[in-house]
């Protein structure tokens, strides 16, 4: 079966990546919920950004719409701690098959050290798995892994409402 995952990070109270996993026919169809959620004048979701309200309701439209998403979660922060947490994600995500890893993009020395650190540390290249980073507001499907990140992370009700959400929760380290 082939498998997208999109994948978001937080750094707040600890280091998380979140992948959300799509098949290729959910595709269009995620895409169009999530850009039907945008206000006037955004660009993209994104929860650091956003007032609590507004917060409220693209969760529940997310849980609403079944989205399942993987959340792999280290203490600490920094290159060397994503480096880890994205080893054992891209292992997981060839094990359950997927095909294409979209991160969302950061700095052009920062997606470097991603590209290093998954030809160097996995199994990828030998996966087939494609692995590339995207601008957020290029690929609304990274939205909902931003959203959890977020609610994970900010804990106590944000982290309430985005259980359902998650499929498994992965302690690195």
């Amino acid at each position: 079966m082939w498998m997208h995952l999109f994948v978001d990070e937080s750094e707040r109270n600890g280091y998380r990546l979140v992948g959300t996993l799509l098949e290729p026919f959910a595709l269009h169809s995620t895409r169009t919920l999530m850009r039907g959620l945008l206000l006037p004048g955004e660009r993209r979701v994104h929860f650091k950004s956003e007032k609590d309200s507004r917060r409220k309701v693209v969760v529940s439209q997310l849980v609403r719409a079944g989205f399942r998403v993987r959340l792999y979660t280290r203490p600490g922060r920094g290159e060397a701690v994503r480096a880890e947490v994205l080893e054992h994600l891209v292992t997981d995500a060839i094990a359950l098959g997927v095909t294409r890893l979209v991160l969302d993009s950061r700095d052009v020395a920062s997606n470097k050290r991603d590209r290093v650190a998954i030809a160097n540390r996995t199994k990828a290249r030998e996966a087939g798995l494609v692995y590339e980073h995207i601008q957020a507001s290029a690929e609304p499907a990274l939205w909902i892994s931003d959203a959890v990140a977020w609610c994970h992370g900010a804990g106590s009700d944000w982290r309430r409402r985005v259980n359902p959400l998650i499929a498994e929760v992965v302690e690195v380290g």
